[in-house]
C-alpha cells in the first residue's frame, strides 16, 4: 500500500496566519485552538499546496488576510505554505509561493499592482505549474485524495451519483445476467430483454405504458362522441324507405314528361320544323347568289399571292447581287493600291547606282595594308559592280512579275464586276415588271371583292327573311300561352323532389347509424387489445421492478459487506412502488444527513476512508475538523491531524476547576490562566495525557 506522511506544515501569511508550523514528526497530532484562530486553515493550506481549492472544494478562496471591511491588510506579502512529506519511505517537500505583482512603468515613480504570480518548489526545485501538477498527480489524483483526507468529503461534498459510482467502483457492479440467476421469477426476462439492458427496456415499457394509457383514456370519450352523433332511427324503416323513394321517382319522370309535352307543343314543332327549312333555303340562295364571284375572289388572290412570291425571289437575288459588287468594289481597291506601291517600289530599285566609294578600300591588302597590284584591284571592282548589277536586275524582275500579277488580278475583278452590274442590271428590270405585275393583279382582285352579289339585296332572299321572322313571332305567342301550364308542372316536381331528399335524408341517417355502431365495435376492440397489451407491459415493469429489487438486495449486502460501520442504501421505495435511485449513508439505521450526531458522522467518514484506502491501496494524512466533538474516534492504520476546540473553563468538571482556583488563589485567576493555557497550546501528540 502507497503511504503518504506529513512530516511538518508551514504557513506564512496564509488566510491571516502569518508564521505556523506544524510538527507532526510522522505521528498522529491533536492541533488546539479557539474558534477562528486557524485550526480549519491548515487544513485549507494543506489542499492548496496540492490542488489550488480549499478543503470546501472551493477554487476562488481568499488566500490574503482581511480587515473587517474585506480589504487586504497588508500588500507586499508573499503567501507560503510548504509541506514535509515521507512517501513510501522517501522524503519530499511541496512548497507554493503566492506573491502580488508590482510593476513600476516607465516615467513612474511608483509602482502599481498588476496581478499576482504563483511559484512552485518540489524538493526545493523550482517548476513549472504543469510540471508542479504532474509531481503530484504522481503522488495522488485530487478526487482519491479528497476522499482519503476528509471523513466528510464522502457524504457532504460528492453527489449522489458520484458517491454511487465510488462504491461500484470498490465493490463491483453485478450483471444483469447474475440477478436473474438468483430468482426464478426473473426467468423470463433473459427472453424478454434480448439486447437491451433492465434500464433501456424499463424506459421502453414506460414509454409504451404511457402511450397505451393515453389511447385508452381517449377511447371512451370516442365511444361516448359516437354515440351522441348517432342519430335516432327507431322509427325508420329501410325498405319503406326506399320503395317510397322509388315511387316519388317515377312520379318525377312522369311530370317531367308532361313538362316537356307542354313545352314542345304540336304547333310550335311544326313552325320550328319551317323555321329551319327557311334557314337552310336562306343559305341555298346565299351560296347561289356568290359563287361565281367568290370563286374568282379566291383565284384573283392566289393569283396575286404567286406574283408577290416571284417580285420577293427577284428583290433577294438582287440584294445579293449588290452585296457581292461591293465586296468586288473593296477587292479592285485593295488590288490598285497593291499595283500603284509595286511601281514605287520597281522605281525605286531602277534608280539605284553601284557605289564606287564603298570600294575605295579594296586597294590595300586587307592583311599587310600594302597597295595591292592595279590588275587586282580592278578585278574585285569588276566583280562587285557585277555582283550589284545581277542583284538590282533580280530584284526589277521580282518587282515588275509582282506588278503584272497585280495588274492582271484588277483586271479580272473589274471584268467579274462588269459581268455582275450587266446581270443585276436585268434582274432590276425583271423586278419592275414583277412589281408592275403584283399592283395590277392587286387592283384585280380589289375589283373582283367589289362586285361579289349582297343577298341582302336579292327579292327572294328578302323574302326569306321576312317569313321566318313571322314565324319566330308566332312561335313565341304560342309558348307565352303555355307559360301557365308550364309553371303549375315545374312546381309539382319541385315538391315531389323535395319530398325525395327528406326520404334521402332519413336514409342516409340509417347509414350513418350503421356506420357509428360498427365505429364503436371498432373502438371496444380496439380498447380490449389495448388493455392485454398493457396488461403484458405492466407484468414486464413488475418483473424490472423485481429485477431492482433483487438487484438492490445483492448490490447493498455486497456493498456493505465491506465497511465496519457504514452502511448504504442505494434504493428508496416510492409510494407508487417503483424505486428511486440515492445513496444515502446509514449507521445503526440512522441517515447520514438525517440526524447523526457529528461522533458518528466522523467515525462512518474514518469507515469509508479505511475501506476505499484498502480499495485504492493508499494512505494519507486525514483532517480531523471539530474534533472536539468525537471523544473516540475509530482505528485507522493511517495517520490523524485532530483540530480541536480546548474546553472552556466553565465546560470543565467542578474538581478541575477547584484545583486550578486553589492553585491560582481566585476563579477570576483560574480563568485567566486556563485561557493563557489554550493560547499557547497548539500541538499535542496523540500518546501523551494531558493533567488538569
Amino acid at each position: 500500500m502507497k503511504q503518504i506522511i506529513l512530516h511538518s506544515l508551514i504557513l506564512r501569511n496564509f488566510k491571516g496566519v502569518r508564521d505556523f508550523v506544524l510538527e507532526a514528526a510522522g505521528d498522529s497530532v491533536s492541533v488546539y485552538g479557539d474558534n477562528a484562530t486557524g485550526k480549519t486553515t491548515l487544513f485549507d493550506a494543506f489542499v492548496w499546496l496540492l490542488f489550488d481549492k480549499d478543503s470546501n472544494n472551493r477554487k476562488g478562496f481568499e488566500i490574503k488576510e482581511l480587515d473587517e471591511a474585506g480589504q487586504v491588510v497588508q500588500h507586499g506579502l508573499d503567501h507560503t505554505v510548504e509541506a514535509v512529506m515521507v512517501v513510501d519511505g522517501r522524503r519530499r517537500t511541496f512548497k507554493k509561493v503566492y506573491a502580488e505583482k508590482w510593476t513600476k512603468k516607465r516615467g513612474s515613480a511608483t509602482a502599481e499592482f498588476t496581478g499576482h504570480n504563483t511559484s512552485y518548489f518540489v524538493d526545493d526545485v523550482p517548476k513549472k505549474l504543469n510540471e508542479y501538477k504532474a509531481e503530484v498527480d504522481g503522488l495522488i489524483t485530487e478526487d482519491i485524495f479528497k476522499l482519503l483526507t476528509n471523513p466528510s468529503y464522502f457524504n457532504e461534498q460528492l453527489k449522489t451519483d458520484a458517491r454511487r459510482k465510488v462504491l461500484l467502483d470498490v465493490c463491483g457492479n453485478l450483471t444483469d445476467a447474475e440477478v436473474i440467476a438468483t430468482n426464478k421469477e426473473l426467468a423470463p426476462l433473459a427472453d424478454i430483454l434480448g439486447d437491451r439492458s433492465i434500464a433501456d427496456h424499463k424506459k421502453v415499457v414506460e414509454a409504451q405504458r404511457r402511450e397505451i394509457n393515453k389511447e385508452l383514456e381517449k377511447i371512451p370519450v370516442r365511444i361516448d362522441e359516437a354515440r351522441r352523433s348517432m342519430p335516432d332511427v327507431s322509427d325508420l324503416d329501410v325498405e319503406l324507405l326506399t320503395e317510397d323513394i322509388d315511387t316519388l321517382r317515377n312520379r318525377v319522370d312522369t311530370k317531367t314528361a308532361e313538362l316537356n309535352r307542354i313545352q314542345s307543343g304540336g304547333e310550335v314543332s311544326v313552325k320550328e320544323i319551317r323555321l329551319r327549312e327557311i334557314n337552310a333555303e336562306l343559305l341555298d340562295i346565299k351560296h347561289r347568289i356568290q359563287s361565281d364571284g367568290l370563286q374568282a375572289v379566291n383565284d384573283q388572290r392566289e393569283q396575286v399571292m404567286k406574283l408577290r412570291g416571284e417580285a420577293s425571289n427577284l428583290q433577294a437575288r438582287l440584294s445579293a447581287g449588290q452585296r457581292e459588287v461591293e465586296q468586288y468594289k473593296q477587292q479592285i481597291t485593295r488590288a490598285e493600291s497593291q499595283t500603284e506601291r509595286l511601281k514605287e517600289e520597281w522605281n525605286a530599285a531602277n534608280g539605284l547606282e553601284f557605289p564606287v566609294h564603298e570600294h575605295q578600300h579594296d586597294k590595300d591588302c586587307p592583311t599587310c595594308g600594302q597597295a595591292l597590284p592595279a590588275d587586282q584591284v580592278q578585278a574585285v571592282q569588276d566583280k562587285a559592280l557585277a555582283d550589284f548589277n545581277l542583284s538590282k536586275s533580280q530584284r526589277l524582275e521580282r518587282i515588275s512579275e509582282e506588278g503584272k500579277a497585280a495588274a492582271a488580278e484588277v483586271r479580272n475583278l473589274k471584268h467579274s464586276m462588269f459581268d455582275l452590274e450587266t446581270s443585276l442590271a436585268g434582274l432590276e428590270k425583271q423586278l419592275n415588271a414583277k412589281r408592275t405585275e403584283v399592283a395590277l393583279a392587286e387592283t384585280s382582285l380589289n375589283n373582283l371583292q367589289a362586285g361579289v352579289a349582297d343577298p341582302a339585296d336579292d327579292a327572294e332572299y328578302q323574302a326569306k327573311q321576312q317569313e321566318a321572322a313571322n314565324i319566330r313571332s308566332e312561335i313565341e305567342k304560342l309558348r307565352s300561352s303555355s307559360e301557365d301550364a308550364v309553371t303549375s308542372v315545374q312546381s309539382e316536381i319541385r315538391v315531389l323532389r323535395a319530398q325525395i331528399a327528406d326520404l334521402e335524408a332519413d336514409k342516409a341517417k340509417i347509414d350513418q347509424a350503421k356506420a357509428t355502431e360498427q365505429r364503436i365495435v371498432e373502438l371496444k376492440a380496439q380498447e380490449r387489445k389495448l388493455a392485454v397489451e398493457y396488461e403484458r407491459l405492466e407484468h414486464e415493469l413488475f418483473l424490472t421492478e423485481e429485477f431492482t429489487r433483487s438487484k438492490v438486495s445483492l448490490l447493498e449486502s455486497k456493498i456493505n459487506s465491506k465497511f465496519k460501520y457504514a452502511r448504504f442504501r442505494l434504493f428508496k421505495q416510492q409510494l407508487n412502488g417503483g424505486l428511486e435511485d440515492v445513496c444515502d449513508t446509514l449507521y445503526d439505521g440512522v441517515p447520514y444527513d438525517g440526524g447523526l450526531n457529528n461522533a458518528a458522522q466522523f467515525n462512518v467518514g474514518l469507515d469509508i476512508i479505511n475501506t476505499l484506502g484498502e480499495h485504492y491501496g493508499f494512505s494519507a494524512p486525514i483532517f480531523v475538523d471539530n474534533a472536539e466533538a468525537v471523544t473516540q474516534l475509530i482505528d485507522t492504520d493511517a495517520q490523524l491531524i485532530r483540530l480541536v476546540v480546548p474546553p472552556a473553563f466553565s465546560s470543565l468538571p467542578e474538581e478541575a476547576q477547584e484545583e486550578l482556583i486553589k492553585q491560582h488563589g481566585s476563579y477570576e485567576e483560574a480563568q485567566a490562566s486556563w485561557r493563557d493555557r489554550n493560547k499557547r497550546l497548539r500541538l499535542e501528540r496523540n500518546n501523551m495525557q494531558e493533567a488538569i
